[in-house]
């Protein structure tokens, strides 16, 4: 504890709080779109963390993880809208959306214990593409999903008569809607991050890492493999739950065209551009592959305008070139990620 005391900490930790609180009142100078922006940022960390649990942790290569995510969506849209008549507060819903991800989990995780790599890939990505799929058609002969039109009339995150789809009173200040959920999805990253960093540090933490680096190994020592396979594809489906129940909150809709696979694609990126098994290489990973390709949408045509005086290329075709090219030189200059831990980097030098 001490360590947290200690002056040089105290104002670090000050001052990147009141980075955080006066983050999305800047943001807004430029316009309410850049504070969405901002918190589907913190959503993509929510599922990067999730999904460093399975990849970084425990080396299980998932290309289905979007499942998850979109199952925590259907669960709150299911339970929070007109669809069923049915409006329970967030606070449950959240929970139960995480419950039955986390169930998910275990049934994608159970008939894959004996597969590893392009084949554990192949068969997560099926089960990815099988979600969307039975939620496109879950609308006959009994309506469950509304099928490829989606459940629209969301009900907003509610605390007490307060509503987040909406602009606020508080001290004198108007808060609008993304900045209300702004500070919400802040004290939630916060609390995964710190479950994440007691995972990372707790026995089950070192387990899969034992497992990630020789399962072989780790079952001969004792480690029951089976059951802590099982254990990180449901608790990364968990966060992604919990992503997805404030997706469908903020957007008052939800459909499966929002689950696509490069969905599970981009957030398997922002895990290995980051640093896979590093907390903090992964937070970063999920922001800039979150923010900066929205950062090029908005500028690239400004920039061409400036240099050429027209538009030479379509700004949505250079944006995604550009962004590819970035990850190729990132992962080709540096392999280990722009943050990996200290032991991965030392096991790449070793290597090298």
């Amino acid at each position: 504890m001490s360590k947290w005391l200690n002056p040089r900490s105290a104002f670090g930790i000050a001052l990147i709080t009141l980075a955080l609180i006066a983050l999305p009142f800047v943001a807004a100078m430029g316009g309410q779109a850049w504070v969405r922006i901002m918190n589907f940022a913190i959503l993509y960390v929510f599922l990067a963390l999730g999904l460093n649990i399975v990849v970084g942790f425990a080396g299980l290569l998932d290309l289905g993880y979007i499942a998850f995510y979109a199952v925590g969506a259907y669960v709150y849209a299911l339970l929070a809208s007109p669809h069923f008549g049915l409006h329970l507060p967030f606070w449950v819903i959240l929970p139960i959306g995480a419950v039955v991800a986390c169930i998910f989990g275990v049934l994608l995780g159970s008939p894959t214990l004996k597969l590893r790599g392009d084949y554990l890939a192949i068969v997560t990505l099926g089960f990815g593409e099988i979600i969307r799929i039975f939620l496109n058609n879950l609308n006959a002969p009994v309506n469950i999903t509304n099928g490829p039109q989606g459940i629209t009339l969301i009900d907003p995150v509610a605390i007490g008569s307060v509503k987040f789809s909406g602009v606020t009173q508080v001290f004198g200040y108007s808060l609008s809607g993304p900045q209300k959920y702004y500070f919400l999805l802040v004290a939630l990253a916060i609390l995964i991050i710190i479950i994440n960093l007691r995972l990372q540090n707790s026995r089950v933490g070192r387990a899969w890492q034992a497992i990630r680096e020789d399962e072989v190994a780790a079952k001969a020592v004792g480690i029951n493999t089976r059951n802590l396979k099982l254990l990180a594809f449901a608790m990364g489906a968990s966060f992604g739950g919990v992503a997805g129940g404030i997706f469908a909150a903020m957007q008052g809709f939800v459909s499966p065209e929002s689950f696509s696979l490069m969905e599970s694609v981009t957030i398997l990126a922002m895990v290995v551009l980051g640093g896979m098994g590093h907390i903090p290489g992964v937070i970063l990973g999920a922001i800039l592959l979150s923010i900066l390709p929205e950062g090029l949408r908005y500028g690239v045509g400004p920039v061409q305008m400036a240099l050429f005086g027209k538009m030479l290329i379509d700004p949505e075709r250079l944006r995604l070139l550009m962004f590819g090219l970035a990850l190729v030189l990132v992962m080709r200059f540096k392999p280990a990620g722009l943050w990996p831990s200290p032991e991965r980097k030392r096991e790449l030098q070793g290597d090298a």
